[in-house]
């Protein structure tokens, strides 16, 4: 009798599969590329207009604890050679469901062992897990494992450094997040294994295995070595094949432990073990956690050595832009600080010099070139050496300025930069000083007062060329002996937020209260400011302080810088002079002193452009008495006149000369100095 004909559509495998909502995949090792069949797509939710054949696609339906358990699974048989895997999966659907899945695959290798490809399938298994005591225990441990990982790839995600990930798994909370009770963790140095970390109660006496040849002889190394994990469920068990660690068995406080390979890239990056102090077995699900966990340390660990090394790089390259050491100059001390950004790997045009110049001058300059990157680097080593070329030359600050600005547009680099430059004669504490678009310097007088003198300035280097206003005027300025001059750039003085002025009393209050060396003082600032607005630019600073003059105990002296547009400088002055006058037991003198020193004082800063230095000494010899000078910056000297009855000026050095033994005038270079003395009261009775 003939068969009966079968009735019906004909249903193949394929839809077999659809039927019982399960699909297949072919994942393609080498090409990176996972196809799956209509029916896959539909365990997914997902149309295949949507799919591009690539993994990471599907991430959209599994989140990504749960894609880092399925992954750990991946992971671990093709680590260990076994030909099939399969595990269970939480995904959520398109209209916000969740739905259990399963995936299952077998491997498929070469004649060498390599995985070339995975074909498995792909179900829903919902209904196969609804309401089942398996249901709960999965959903336990996937929410247990679900917390771990997510705990610490949320504070992974922050670091940036190998510090960074470091301070993530040894700090507070590092170990709870890992549901471990001790950690070391290791990098590989060439050919060396370095443990970096150790924590957790007892382990400290593993520091005399920190270093060591990367090779079999300890159970990380071996870990790494072959990036098989090992899981121990008593640490006894290691002595025997690991005899160098057998004497430091007995006193570590653990029961088990887990030495996981730190794999990124297909290359070990590093190890990390795992210890505890109750646990007897590690399950299947527990294992595949911990590989997972290894997969995320080992991919933050890799991206901060990458950056360390692109930011050790990066300052390298810094470094090597400013000047190699600071020259040592008379009269004074001079340090220089330069802190480049903690957010980033890029480097900044920020920079500072120090240069000798003809007649025992010296000049300063700090500035900035636009941009963070290594041309901006590159850039601020070419403009620093033409700087100090021209100002090697002896060309007045002006110039310098001019001629860097057209050096810096010929480059044609479409950047611009900013600078304060100045010349400075430590013997007579003159100062010439130029800018272009930068912030100008900041004085700390001998009283403890601070200001920000009126510094003229003029466009960016660069730009002054490019729109033919290359004129840079020149500011005279006194520094007397004793005070600090201070420049930088902007990353000192910037907080996101807040106005400029802001950071520029910032820094003037700590000017103020800080030490009064120039090393003393730039660390001072440093660690005040650039750590406070968060250091999210680069810092360049420079501290010059005059060498003090106080001149000898016989002879004692004091200088005072008054500013003309000081209103409190001129206050300053007379609390000054008088108390030094008691100080050196020259009380009687302090009027006449007084009223002689506001008449000189006020003819300078009303008939002159700028400010005076006041000074006031003891001359021992033949007879002990007090001098004052008045230096201004004006040639013409003043004369002594005879006023009308109804005339309101012209009398000052009328009582200059009534109370002053003797008085006169000197030339001082670019000005002049008005002097006067008054005889001790106890020397006038001889």
């Amino acid at each position: 009798m003939a068969e009966a004909e079968p009735t019906g559509p004909v249903i193949g495998p394929g839809e077999r599969l659809a039927m019982n909502r399960m699909g297949s995949f072919d994942w393609d090792l080498d090409r990176a590329t996972f196809d799956l069949d209509d029916a896959g797509l539909a365990v997914f939710d997902m149309e295949r207009s949507e799919y591009d054949l690539k993994p990471q696609t599907l991430s959209a339906r599994v989140s990504i604890e749960e894609g880092a358990r399925l992954d750990a699974a991946v992971q671990h048989a093709l680590h260990t050679g076994e030909e099939q895997y399969g595990a269970y999966f939480k995904m959520t659907r398109r209209d916000g469901t969740e739905q259990w899945s399963h995936s299952q695959g077998r491997i498929l290798r070469d004649g060498q062992g390599r995985a070339r490809r995975i074909i498995g399938i792909v179900r829903d298994a919902t209904a196969e897990l609804a309401h089942s005591t398996l249901v709960r225990s999965l959903e336990a441990q996937r929410q247990k494992q679900t917390t771990i990982v997510q705990r610490t790839t949320e504070a992974l995600s922050r670091a940036v450094t190998v510090d960074d990930v470091t301070a993530v798994l040894t700090g507070a909370g590092g170990l709870e997040r890992l549901g471990a009770q001790g950690l070391a963790l290791g990098l590989v140095e060439g050919d060396a294994f370095k443990v970096i970390a150790l924590s957790g109660e007892s382990l400290e006496i593993l520091d005399d295995l920190r270093f060591n040849k990367l090779d079999k002889s300890l159970p990380l190394g071996e870990a790494v070595l072959t990036q098989q994990p090992r899981f121990v469920s008593s640490l006894s068990d290691l002595a025997d094949k690991f005899p160098l660690l057998a004497p430091y068995l007995p006193r570590l406080r653990y029961n088990a432990a887990v030495y996981l390979p730190l794999v990124a890239q297909a290359r070990s990056v590093g190890g990390l073990a795992l210890f505890y102090r109750r646990r007897t077995d590690f399950s299947p699900e527990e294992r595949n956690l911990l590989l997972g966990l290894a997969g995320i340390v080992a991919q933050s660990l890799q991206r901060a050595i990458l950056f360390d090394q692109e930011r050790e790089y990066a300052t390298g390259l810094q470094a090597a832009m400013l000047p190699r050491r600071i020259p040592e100059i008379m009269g004074g001390e001079i340090a220089v600080r330069y802190h480049s950004a903690w957010g980033g790997r890029e480097v900044g045009g920020d920079w500072y010099d120090v240069i000798l110049l003809p007649r025992g001058r010296v000049g300063i300059v700090v500035g900035d070139v636009q941009g963070h990157d290594t041309h901006a680097a590159a850039i601020m080593g070419q403009l620093r050496i033409a700087l100090r070329a021209y100002a090697g030359e002896g060309h007045p600050p002006s110039t310098v300025l001019a001629r860097a600005s057209r050096f810096l547009a010929e480059l044609d680099t479409q950047r611009f930069a900013t600078c304060t430059y100045a010349q400075v004669d430590l013997e007579t504490g003159g100062v010439r000083a130029v800018r272009a678009g930068h912030l100008g310097p900041l004085i700390r007088h001998n009283d403890g007062r601070t200001g920000w003198p009126n510094l003229r300035g003029g466009l960016p280097l660069g730009l002054a060329t490019v729109f033919e206003q290359e004129e840079y005027p020149e500011t005279r300025l006194d520094l007397v002996p004793g005070e600090t001059l201070v420049l930088c750039t902007d990353g000192l003085v910037e907080e996101p937020g807040l106005a400029i002025t802001d950071g520029m009393d910032a820094l003037a209050h700590e000017v103020r209260t800080g030490p009064q060396g120039a090393g003393e003082l730039a660390d001072h600032l440093s660690d005040r400011l650039w750590q406070r607005w968060g250091s999210g630019d680069d810092v360049a600073l420079l501290v010059l302080r005059r060498e003090p003059d106080p001149g000898t105990h016989r002879a004692p002296r004091i200088h005072q810088y008054v500013h003309q547009a000081d209103p409190e400088g001129l206050s300053e002055a007379r609390y000054a002079l008088r108390q030094a006058l008691r100080d050196w037991g020259m009380a009687a003198l302090a009027d006449d002193v007084e009223l002689a020193a506001g008449e000189l004082l006020v003819n300078a800063l009303l008939h002159t452009d700028g400010g005076a230095v006041l000074t006031l000494e003891v001359l021992p010899e033949p007879v002990r008495r007090i001098r004052l000078w008045v230096k201004d910056r004006s040639s013409v000297w003043p004369r002594r006149r005879t006023p009308g009855e109804a005339a309101t000026t012209g009398r000052g050095l009328l009582l200059v000369d009534a109370v002053a033994s003797h008085w006169g005038v000197e030339p001082r270079g670019d000005g002049k100095a008005v002097w006067c003395e008054f005889t001790a009261p106890a020397a006038a009775g001889h």
